[in-house]
């Protein structure tokens, strides 16, 4: 028995030292999952902290100057709008990864 795994062992050696390339590929790809979950994390925390920063600003404006209120709720708005299509475009892009192997 112990023959049969030798050659069983020395054969499937041989097989995968045959295409290493191949295997490095497929092993890549494996992982592209993983790397697309990991950089949408990130980008959704940086836009989480982000749209926090743009709040706590637009907060403090308004308390040291309120008849200016209405003026820094729109550019606030609108800054918040400019960085969560920055995380939906990352999220588009780890789909693409994901999906387009």
């Amino acid at each position: 028995m112990s023959d049969l795994s030798t050659v069983v062992n020395a054969v499937a050696q041989a097989a995968t030292a045959a295409e290493p390339a191949a295997t490095a590929v497929a092993q890549a790809a494996s992982f592209s999952p993983l790397g697309a979950g990991i950089a949408f994390g990130i980008a959704a925390g940086g836009a989480g902290v982000g749209i926090g920063l743009t709040a706590a600003a637009a907060l403090s404006g308004m308390a040291r100057q309120p008849e200016q209120g209405s003026n820094l709720k729109g550019t606030m708005i609108l800054g918040i709008a400019f960085i969560e299509g920055l995380a939906l475009i990352a999220m588009v892009f780890a789909l693409v990864v994901v999906f387009l192997k």
